[in-house]
């Protein structure tokens, strides 16, 4: 079944639309959530709360891409997810990707569109490879380790390219008047 019937499913309250999202894209949201909480039980409770999400989103929204749309949805609740648990252990030890960040993006910046605009316009200068790391990085939030498998490099170098990447960005935004 293709996204336009899913989303068909889901705008005529039909459930099998849940059970159709689960079978085309159930596997990327785990690994999404896997990937950020590290603990199957806590990533399974965030996929069955993106399906209660994204029943309640569509309608009215229609997304043009379902994998997107259920996979951010499955990325934020994990994000949730981890700072409640970081919360609740005060487990300083525990960094996200996004901590890598901090000093890149400014706090400034309230707008997630103009922010998205900004990192979209730096991601298309990237070279393809640079760009495949810091996206499995900063939004699958795949593990070094993982990624320099996926891409062939030691891990140390894949360290080092996010961190040319981050200080590229830096210089992208600065550019653009923004500051950290």
């Amino acid at each position: 079944m293709n996204d336009q019937d899913i989303i068909a499913l889901y705008f005529d309250r039909n459930e099998q639309a849940i059970a159709e999202t689960d079978k085309s894209y159930g596997k990327a949201c785990m690994q999404v959530s896997m990937n950020i909480l590290q603990s199957r039980p806590d990533a399974e409770e965030c996929v069955n709360d993106t399906y209660l999400k994204t029943w309640n989103a569509i309608p009215p929204t229609r997304p043009d891409s379902l994998c997107a749309f259920v996979c951010r949805i499955a990325r934020n609740l994990s994000l949730n997810r981890l700072r409640d648990l970081r919360r609740e252990r005060r487990d300083r030890d525990m960094t996200l990707p996004l901590d890598e960040l901090e000093n890149c993006i400014p706090a400034s910046m309230e707008d997630a569109g103009e922010l998205a605009d900004l990192l979209n316009g730096f991601l298309a200068r990237l070279e393809e490879s640079d760009r495949a790391i810091f996206m499995g990085r900063y939004w699958f939030s795949y593990p070094v380790e993982e990624l320099a498998e996926a891409v062939k490099l030691a891990p140390k170098t894949v360290y080092k390219r996010l961190s040319k990447t981050r200080e590229r960005l830096r210089a992208y935004l600065a550019e653009r008047g923004y500051r950290v």
